[in-house]
């Protein structure tokens, strides 16, 4: 990775924002959420969009998420943690046409990205500013992903992580913390259970928490999905975006991806409709959309085949509701049947073995079609977050 010795990757990184209230941050410092007055909002890295550069910077760097560096937080490059992460695939829906006549559908796919997820990208840079930063231990509750890859990372980084993980979480996915040398802890619960358990660790310990969307930097690694979507399609956007919606860091990520690159000149100002799609089991955020509420309700109706849909409340769901009425976009929720429906369509179709949470973006999708929401010409992205096969023991084959 070439930089410039005298000023490291080149980040053009200002100092950290609250969207909510304009409170501003010490990027140099370590930070969490915005704090202002009980503001209790996600903080958004500021770059100096001033600056002249030109696509062009581009050519010839490394196909990972980390050619986007002058966009990234990270100062030094001795700090960065990686293993090639990014820079995922467009894939176009090949076989399945009778559900593609007039669009063009296309998957982002996640899965090739280290520990199997697009997990890979947002604790990749949490952990490389943590590391940056002077921070030694990391912790964070998981539905499943995020875990295996802050103890992947946290490994590679020599930094000591510690996961709480529902005891409802597949195995695969405790195996894999384990290996890591994370120490992990199983909790009879979900993801905001694990959540309190560890604040309250994080205050007698002193452990640094990357939950998600309470500290800055995993959206920056989430972002560069978009930059990713804007470069694949040659810096003119697709027309509707698919997201499966839990925490929702990439959803937002993605959005402010688009609007730094509009500001750098590299887009122009049209952006694509973003559908946020949950599970039955946890849709907060499809009840709020759908009700004309600016902030989600805690809904937990239990075990979901995609465990990373399980999360009752996300932190930043007044961001979350905003993107997509900005974006005229819509949500809506799947059931765990029609998941596992969707994952076997695609599997024994498209040859692909995707994640339950993608595979809910396959059936919405079609509902949308269906129901003409989605026009004749458009193109449509479903970003696939994961691999299938951490999910074998949730699935009916």
């Amino acid at each position: 990775m070439e930089t410039n010795p005298a000023t490291g990757t080149g980040s053009l990184l200002i100092n950290l924002k609250c969207p909510a209230c304009g409170a501003e941050y010490d990027a140099a410092q370590t930070n969490t959420f915005c704090i202002e007055d009980g503001c209790n909002t996600t903080l958004f890295a500021q770059y100096d969009l001033s600056q002249a550069l030109d696509k062009a910077i581009l050519k010839d760097r490394p196909a990972s998420m980390w050619r986007y560096r002058e966009l990234l937080p990270v100062i030094g490059e001795e700090n960065i943690v990686t293993m090639g992460e990014g820079f995922t695939p467009i894939i176009p829906v090949k076989n399945l046409t009778e559900d593609t006549t007039g669009n063009q559908v296309f998957w982002k796919n996640e899965a090739g990205n280290p520990t199997g997820s697009f997990k890979a990208r947002g604790i990749g840079m949490a952990v490389s500013k943590a590391k940056e930063l002077g921070i030694t231990t990391i912790a964070t509750p998981t539905a499943g992903n995020a875990g295996g890859a802050l103890a992947a990372y946290a490994a590679r980084g020599g930094i000591k992580a510690v996961v709480y993980m529902p005891m409802l979480t597949p195995k695969v996915f405790k195996d894999e913390c384990r290996l890591y040398g994370a120490d992990l802890v199983e909790v009879d619960g979900n993801i905001a259970d694990c959540g309190k358990l560890v604040a309250e660790g994080a205050a007698k310990y002193g452990w640094f928490q990357i939950s998600t969307l309470k500290e800055p930097y995993r959206l920056e690694g989430k972002k560069t999905m978009g930059f990713e979507i804007a470069e694949q399609f040659n810096w003119e956007l697709p027309d509707v975006i698919f997201y499966p919606t839990g925490g929702g860091t990439g959803l937002i990520g993605i959005w402010k991806a688009f609007d730094e690159l509009e500001q750098l000149g590299w887009i122009g100002s049209k952006r694509p409709r973003m559908v946020a799609v949950q599970s039955e089991s946890c849709d907060g955020i499809v009840t709020a959309f759908n009700g004309g509420q600016s902030a989600a309700e805690y809904v937990d109706g239990g075990f979901t085949i995609a465990n990373g849909l399980r999360v009752p409340k996300s932190f930043a769901d007044k961001i979350i509701l905003k993107v997509l009425r900005d974006s005229q976009g819509t949500a809506l929720s799947i059931s765990d049947s029609e998941m596992n429906d969707a994952l076997k369509e695609i599997a024994r179709k498209e040859g692909m073995l995707i994640a339950p949470e993608g595979a809910a973006l396959w059936q919405a999708y079609k509902k949308l079609k269906a129901s003409g929401w989605i026009k004749s010409g458009e193109t449509v992205v479903l970003v696939n977050t994961g691999s299938g096969y951490k999910y074998l023991e949730n699935i009916e084959i």
